[in-house]
């Protein structure tokens, strides 16, 4: 096949899972957990290296920061061959108990961004692979991680979430806030309700593990609020749920 136009290459790296964090510079770091990490391809905001876990070929290919990256980068790996998808990133925590250093796996996500609604209608969920969320719970029990699994808030606005009064949509903002975090929302990030909805209709599966960086309704209550912004028990979580996919699936 001819190489894809964004990511920058074609179905010759014969794998079947792909690790997706958002920034560029966390690949080569994710990468070096697997067994002969190595680079393969750099075009526009997706970096791509490749490695092995039992005896299986896995990519990690960065998607860049919001849906409309995330989306081509899916289709576009998807047409390549992957069918197992875990993204790795970060966010804000929301529900009280998250703090800074936690690890979230997301099950689904609120789809307050745009990207989707050009794939379903808004009412359609967005909602994480069960397999692929089985095995991040796992391997965070393994590892003994702190963790939370639940839903998140998927939104496109990141200062619309930290500074929204200064927006003309502030109301809405604000008010969508207080509904999510009453419903028990428990982070605010930026890609996962593009990757579950795309994975869904592309018919692969799709998972999501999250560092909590920081709870900005924890600094409202005046609680403790630690900062956490290295991301390793996520990556060593979505590593370990890669392992225990293949195998299940060699199973």
């Amino acid at each position: 096949m001819e190489k894809q136009y964004h990511i920058g290459f074609d179905d010759s790296h014969g794998a079947l899972y792909a690790i997706l964090p958002g920034d560029p510079g966390r690949v080569e770091k994710i990468a070096s957990y697997l067994e002969n990490p190595r680079f393969f391809c750099q075009n526009r905001e997706y970096t791509t290296w490749l490695g092995e876990l039992s005896g299986k070929t896995v990519m990690v290919m960065s998607t860049g920061m919001g849906g409309p990256s995330t989306a081509i980068g899916v289709e576009e790996l998807v047409k390549t061959g992957v069918r197992d998808f875990i993204r790795v990133g970060t966010c804000g925590g929301m529900a009280l108990p998250v703090t800074g250093g936690d690890v979230v796996i997301a099950t689904g996500a609120i789809r307050q961004e745009g990207t989707t609604r050009e794939y379903v209608p808004v009412e359609f969920p967005a909602v994480a692979n069960l397999d692929v969320t089985n095995a991040l719970v796992e391997a965070a029990k393994k590892l003994e991680q702190r963790r939370h699994a639940g839903i998140v808030q998927c939104k496109d606005s990141f200062y619309g979430q930290h500074s929204p009064d200064r927006m003309p949509a502030a109301y809405e903002l604000k008010d969508k806030w207080e509904a999510w975090l009453k419903a028990g929302c428990l982070a605010s990030e930026m890609e996962s309700a593009t990757l579950f909805i795309v994975c869904q209709i592309l018919g692969v599966r799709a998972g999501c593990v999250l560092n909590v960086v920081w709870n900005q309704e924890r600094e409202k209550a005046g609680m403790d609020n630690p900062q956490c912004h290295d991301t390793e028990a996520a990556i060593k979580t979505a590593i370990e749920a890669v392992r225990i996919l293949i195998d299940r699936d060699n199973a």
